[in-house]
């Protein structure tokens, strides 16, 4: 039996922690603005508009909602354009659902920015612990971390925010056990964002009905039919994993990766590598006869589509973003738009891209991190590369920057230029907000059309 709502109710995260933390919320906000106006989140947004309006701001429109509808589509808007961070212990995209159930419930209580800090490493805390238990089988099993581990962790970071007991925060723990799910075959879909938004959502849910007195089973998360043995657990136990809760920090120690592409995590060791050479050796898509990217046993199982059909398949394909890699010499937001997708330069150069698994890679290292690419060109030479990890990964973090220019490229999509910097501005003193509620409000003041 897991006793982990004290670690929820008390932890005090170190300040190193916090920033990392603050960090995330910047980044998420952003691709959160961007992702406001996609196919997936205008049906999430029109659906929960049918239940009328509530006291939390649906980030980049004109929508408010009630807490669990605000996070549903928050965390879907979030995931949209899959341009999220990272963490390859959970294998998860964290701050997702962490952030928009951190914003929803936070709205609800007028929490201060260190208060959904505080809240945002607890959850972030648990989802690393459960990851280091489960994975890789769990997430080989076809499980979505994002919204498996997710879940647990948006339960966690919404109970400290409303002000849960230690008891009640361990039934809604439990409660969330029971609503955490998200299949990986729905890569390339819209139900792969949907899935963070399903878990900020569910998690705001478990810790409103743990609040208001429902129970759950001790046993939930790790009972010989809970949540660890029933997704698949590579561990039986997480009771080590644990022990060292509020001494260690996994959020300190791995970190959190941030995306410096729009496209799955899979593709961007392969994708740094494909641009280096680009940029080193100059050549252009007309020079390239061939490209090869040897990736782990993983890597295919969540690259799924080597000719995709529109632009979220494109963001599963490696063949698609290392053929646009080599035409375009950038991978960015407009890369992954419907119209690249029929783009004749970039569709015959995917025919010339190979991808296979290497068993020779690193099996130490974590899933997804490593690459070989191989580009044979038309005049005999063969250009290689190896990639352990990419830009953006905890040890090799964004600049300042990297940052901004990220965070503005996406608020753009639903802030005007004025209004995305001065939403910059407020986030980049995250610790200092007084009542969140400030800081929703103003981004959901200005709109403007997609582009």
């Amino acid at each position: 039996m897991l006793k982990l709502g004290a670690f929820v109710v008390d932890a005090k995260p170190p300040d190193a922690a916090r920033a990392a933390a603050a960090n995330a919320f910047v980044d998420t906000i952003g691709v959160t603005l961007a992702g406001a106006s996609e196919p997936v989140s205008v049906a999430v947004q029109q659906t929960i508009a049918a239940d009328g309006g509530g006291p939390c701001r649906v980030i980049g429109t004109s929508l408010t909602a009630s807490a669990t509808n605000a996070a549903l589509a928050n965390g879907t808007a979030a995931h949209a354009h899959d341009y999220d961070d990272m963490c390859f212990v959970s294998l998860a995209h964290p701050s997702a659902p962490l952030v928009a159930a951190a914003i929803a419930a936070g709205e609800l209580a007028h929490a201060s920015g260190a208060a959904l800090l505080d809240a945002y490493v607890v959850g972030f805390e648990l989802e690393a612990r459960f990851g280091r238990a489960m994975n890789p089988r769990h997430y080989q099993r076809g499980w979505h971390c994002t919204s498996t581990l997710g879940t647990i962790g948006a339960a966690a970071a919404a109970a400290r925010l409303l002000g849960l007991t230690a008891a009640q925060t361990d039934h809604a723990l439990a409660i969330a056990a029971s609503e955490a799910c998200g299949l990986k075959e729905n890569f390339g879909s819209m139900v792969k964002p949907l899935h963070a938004g399903l878990a900020a959502a569910n998690g705001i849910r478990a810790a409103q009905l743990a609040r208001a007195g429902l129970t759950a089973s001790p046993s939930a998360l790790d009972g010989p039919q809970g949540f660890l043995h029933a997704m698949d657990s590579a561990a039986e136990h997480v009771t080590d994993l644990i022990a060292d809760l509020g001494r260690r920090w996994e959020i300190v120690d791995t970190g959190i990766t941030v995306k410096l592409y729009p496209s799955c995590a899979a593709t961007h060791p392969s994708l740094d590598a494909i641009l280096d050479l680009r940029r080193q050796e100059r050549f252009t898509a007309d020079d390239v006869v061939s490209v090869h990217v040897a990736v782990d046993a993983i890597t295919p199982t969540v690259l799924l589509y080597a000719e995709p059909s529109n632009a979220l398949e494109g963001k599963f394909s490696m063949p698609f973003c290392a053929a646009a890699a080599i035409v375009d010499g950038h991978v960015g937001l407009e890369t992954f738009d419907d119209a690249k997708i029929r783009d004749a330069r970039i569709n015959e150069m995917r025919s010339r891209v190979t991808m296979t698994v290497d068993p020779t890679l690193d099996p130490t290292a974590p899933p997804l991190t490593q690459a070989r690419v191989a580009i044979a060109l038309r005049d005999g030479r063969t250009l290689t590369a190896s990639a352990n990890g990419a830009r953006g990964y905890a040890e090799r973090p964004p600049s300042a920057d990297e940052q901004a220019t990220k965070f503005v490229a996406c608020a753009a999509r639903a802030l005007d230029e004025d209004a995305a910097r001065a939403a910059l501005q407020q986030l980049r003193a995250f610790d200092r907000i007084r009542d969140v509620t400030d800081v929703t409000a103003a981004l959901g003041r200005v709109r403007v059309s997609k582009s």
